[in-house]
């Protein structure tokens, strides 16, 4: 493998990694109703390559945000 593939290879993994970054952020900020559910949606995010993908279309809006004071956003 030569430097240039090397570096897109690199690219990549860092889109894919920030993504997943993203993802398990967003889930911890957000409240679903029960830490199980919580867990699960952590552990799909963090399947390799598309589990933040399968986040964003079905778990992304499931989760209610948090506001200070422990009142929920709507």
């Amino acid at each position: 493998m030569d430097l240039a593939t090397a570096i897109v290879w690199i690219k990549i993994s860092v889109v894919f990694y920030l993504l997943t970054v993203l993802a398990i952020v967003d889930i911890v900020r957000k409240d679903f109703g029960t830490i199980g559910k919580k867990a699960m949606w952590g552990l799909v995010a963090m399947i390799p390559f598309f589990g933040w993908l399968v986040y964003l279309i079905f778990g992304f809006r499931k989760g209610k945000k948090k506001v200070h004071g422990g009142v929920e956003n709507k």
